[in-house]
């Protein structure tokens, strides 16, 4: 059973405070539920109940890796930024209103109805596909360059997955999708 998102917090702060302080040091405090409205009224999205529940806790990871194996978790205002900038640069036209079919495995380089929640540093995204379909809410790796990959891994099905499963990575010392988890001077990375 997938621990709840408060859960996987828990034991992810706990693990980091005993073992990658200087990652620990890289959370940011929680965002504050009026600046999570703003940024809903922005994108004209309502952000899922776990992506809420998450920046309430840390709105953000100031650029310090945290998931596996390279992802920063976005604030609220660069989850804003984040999907200002992609939708500028693509605007499908009225007629493209689906080039790819939503269940697929992958993606379009872009959609108005993802939410960027992480960033690798390199112009690539994590996104919770906000789209009205069966697969609502499950992870993508929107990719600059390639379009957006949705992994068929359990840990990429929805935000809760991928916080328990690096929670239980980073406890366990077992692999998250292929990925272990190192501790370099106290900080959080991880190697495939």
């Amino acid at each position: 059973m997938t621990s709840s998102v408060v859960e996987s917090w828990t034991h992810i702060e706990a693990w980091l405070v005993a073992n990658a302080p200087r990652t620990f040091a890289k959370l940011a405090p929680p965002a504050d539920r009026a600046v999570i409205a703003a940024a809903e009224e922005a994108l004209g999205l309502a952000f899922p109940p776990a992506l809420t529940e998450s920046l309430l806790r840390h709105d953000g990871t100031a650029y310090g890796v945290l998931l596996p194996p390279f992802w920063a978790m976005l604030g609220t205002q660069h989850i804003v930024d984040a999907w200002k900038r992609r939708t500028h640069i693509y605007e499908p036209e009225p007629s493209d209103t689906e080039p790819h079919d939503a269940e697929s495995e992958y993606g379009p380089w872009w959609h108005r109805q993802w939410i960027p929640f992480a960033a690798d540093g390199s112009g690539d995204y994590l996104v919770i596909d906000q789209r009205p379909t069966p697969k609502c809410g499950r992870i993508g790796d929107a990719d600059h360059e390639d379009g957006c990959r949705f992994n068929p891994h359990p840990m990429w099905a929805s935000l809760p997955e991928l916080l328990d499963m690096t929670a239980t990575a980073l406890e366990s010392g077992d692999l998250a999708d292929c990925y272990e988890r190192v501790v370099l001077d106290r900080e959080l990375t991880w190697e495939f």
